[in-house]
């Protein structure tokens, strides 16, 4: 019985063309790589868009609260200290809670940084 024949080897390429081979397989993983964690980040931006608007509305209305509050408190000051004086007393509480809360707020970042 005969022996099968051994197939020949492939024949050698240059080095030049397997750098070559390499740099642009190593091109296409990087491409791919690049445009999944674009996919990636596109789908998180899509999943983050709807909660965004949905806490940029509730500013929004926390803003109109706050500024109902701050009329409220003028119209009671007014009685006692006329619209002028009402409205600086006004001012100047909602300043002084504002200073504070700042105040505390740079505190908080100095001590935890």
């Amino acid at each position: 019985m005969l022996k099968p024949v051994d197939p020949p080897p492939p024949p050698e390429r240059p080095i030049g063309e397997l750098v070559h081979e390499l740099i642009e397989n190593g091109k296409a993983y990087a491409r791919a790589e690049f445009d999944l964690y674009k996919t990636i980040a596109a789908a998180k931006g899509k999943a983050l868009a709807i909660p965004t608007a949905m806490f940029v509305a509730a500013f929004i209305f926390a803003l109109a609260a706050i500024t109902a509050l701050a009329v409220g408190v003028v119209i009671a000051l007014e009685r006692f200290v006329g619209p002028l004086a009402a409205g600086f007393l006004g001012m100047l509480i909602f300043g002084v809670v504002a200073g504070l809360l700042g105040w505390a707020g740079y505190q908080k970042l100095r001590r935890d940084l």
